[in-house]
């Protein structure tokens, strides 16, 4: 009696049913996790990119405090205070965006994205990666924002949970935001043109606030703008975490707010991404 083995052959990356494999699930998560440190992975060897996003926020820190503090709170210290919440909301929504797009782009260029594409990858996932990763820069500088501005004399006066609430809360609406610039990214697929645009696009956002200035000193149209604001929003709630006061209606209109943002750029991005690539 004889028998015949039977081997069966598969291609590469494809589980076997028939060998008692179960296929992993969420593959929309795993691949953005895998692709997320590969993007890590390039930011440790070519650390400029994260310098930039460290950097920036602490010379608008010591920058506004030295030279506007004695003139809007009447002492370096009082305006510290006031100052770094908006400073802490700075460093997700204007940091960091144009390093997410730049890094789409080139990858674009590359042919990266193509070789992904020949693989049993979501489209999603290698936008999504990107974002995953600038989110861990975020965690670099504020931890690094906090180092200095505890050297420079700004307290927390409340607590551990409300500080890493208000870091969490800008770290949603920073990586909300980010979806604009990589929908920049796959529209353009041009390094000057994203460096430029990723970079002017939130600074109405940002300084259109009461961040550096009481609202109430502001021109008219410019309050109006700013009673608007989703990043005055996102910066009352933070000086409400950090310094104490009424907090769930800001939180609450941030967090509704970066859903929106979240909904329609990440969406629009995701499906220019898959007409253009």
């Amino acid at each position: 009696m004889t028998s015949t083995a039977t081997v069966a052959t598969t291609a590469p990356g494809i589980r076997s049913a028939a060998a008692g494999d179960r296929p992993r699930r969420w593959p929309l998560v795993r691949h953005s996790l895998a692709l997320a440190r590969r993007n890590l992975v390039k930011t440790r060897r070519n650390p400029g990119e994260l310098v930039d996003a460290v950097i920036l926020p602490v010379v608008f820190l010591v920058l506004f405090v030295y030279l506007f503090g004695g003139a809007v709170a009447g002492s370096t210290h009082a305006y510290l205070q006031y100052l770094f919440p908006g400073i802490l909301v700075l460093t997700t929504v204007l940091t960091g965006q144009v390093a997410t797009g730049l890094s789409i782009v080139q990858d674009m260029k590359k042919g990266v994205f193509d070789r992904f594409r020949s693989m049993p990858v979501p489209r999603a996932s290698m936008l999504l990666g990107s974002v995953l990763a600038d989110a861990v820069r975020y965690v670099i500088a504020l931890a690094v924002l906090f180092g200095v501005g505890y050297a420079l004399g700004f307290r927390v006066e409340t607590g551990l949970l409300p500080t890493l609430a208000a870091c969490g809360l800008a770290i949603v609406l920073g990586f909300s935001l980010s979806w604009l610039t990589v929908l920049v990214a796959v529209l353009l697929r041009d390094e000057v043109m994203v460096s430029t645009v990723g970079f002017l696009l939130p600074f109405p956002l940002v300084f259109g606030t009461g961040m550096a200035a009481p609202v109430e000193t502001m021109p008219g149209w410019l309050q109006s703008w700013a009673a608007v604001n989703p990043v005055s929003r996102a910066i009352e709630a933070g000086q409400g975490l950090l310094l104490g006061g009424p907090v769930a209606g800001a939180v609450t209109a941030t967090l509704l707010w970066s859903g929106a943002f979240l909904l329609v750029f990440g969406s629009a991005a995701v499906l220019v991404y898959r007409r253009v690539v």
